[in-house]
């Protein structure tokens, strides 16, 4: 993945989401050739020259300072995750000299024992740890039941984004299906600043842009999101309807991985099918096992 071209995709899609009002500057009317604000009203109001972040838009990064970045983002109305992804672009385009050497690396992260016997001793509620790339790394044994519909089949490791695009079993386990997709590419594009040189993330992103068409119009719209709490609607196979809240982790021993963790609300219908859901996989472990 380029990091000049990504640059240069970024700020263009933020700037054509803005109109000139509001940015605080007149609007005089006319036709514009392109949708959103000019370059040089985002210049005006980032308090730079429009040659200086035409220079930035077209993805040349050079001696980018964090004051620009700043300036930047305060322009465009960058949320918090925007801007860290923005920095995370300039950073890459910057980094080193040696590109065809890191174009081929790849983030690899393994759970250490201590986290996977936290992680099993959570018994009472699903867990799912996640590397960037999406990759299912571990579950509790509750977790393995919630997610089963992705973990039980296909190829392995299983894969949130493959499985929500390309499985059509996938529309029917996430109630918010498209939403679903939106936040799944927004949290792949992030992770894409972050690692520009995951080759496995980049043959991900050429596999899922080839095979999907909504894949490919998302990934094209440059939305960012960080993915920490919220509220997932699941159609479980087994137990019906569950609407879980979430909270995401990152682990500080094991870089790149991201624990959830999911929670039914006491006394609701959801609590009470996800105990069921913990009993059963309770009682499947014999069955298996014989």
């Amino acid at each position: 993945m380029d990091a000049s071209d990504a640059i240069s995709d970024f700020l263009t899609t933020r700037r054509a989401k803005l109109t000139p009002s509001q940015v605080g500057l007149p609007d005089f009317g006319g036709r514009r050739r392109v949708p959103g604000l000019r370059r040089e009203e985002v210049a005006l109001v980032a308090g730079m020259s429009a040659e200086y972040y035409k220079r930035l838009e077209r993805g040349n990064a050079a001696g980018v300072s964090e004051a620009v970045i700043d300036g930047v983002s305060r322009a465009l109305q960058l949320d918090e995750a925007e801007h860290a992804h923005l920095y995370d672009l300039i950073r890459a385009a910057n980094a080193g000299t040696h590109p065809q050497r890191r174009a081929g690396t790849t983030r690899t992260s393994q759970l250490t024992p201590g986290a996977r016997q936290t992680i099993d001793a959570m018994s009472t509620v699903p867990v799912y740890v996640q590397n960037g790339r999406l990759d299912a790394v571990a579950t509790n044994r509750l977790g393995r039941a919630l997610y089963s519909e992705m973990l039980d089949d296909g190829p392995q490791p299983a894969n949130a984004a493959r499985f929500i695009f390309l499985e059509p079993r996938a529309q029917t386990f996430y109630r918010q299906w498209e939403a679903q997709t939106r936040q799944i590419v927004a949290v792949l594009r992030t992770e894409a600043g972050r690692s520009p040189y995951d080759r496995r993330l980049t043959e991900l992103v050429g596999e899922l842009s080839t095979r999907s068409d909504l894949f490919r119009k998302l990934w094209g719209a440059h939305d960012v999101r960080e993915h920490r709490t919220g509220l997932k609607l699941i159609h479980h196979p087994v137990v019906g309807d569950l609407d879980l809240t979430f909270q995401a982790m990152d682990l500080a021993s094991d870089r790149g991985l991201q624990m959830i963790v999911f929670s039914a609300e006491p006394g609701t219908p959801s609590h009470e099918r996800l105990q069921l859901l913990a009993n059963l996989a309770e009682t499947a472990v014999p069955r298996q096992s014989a």
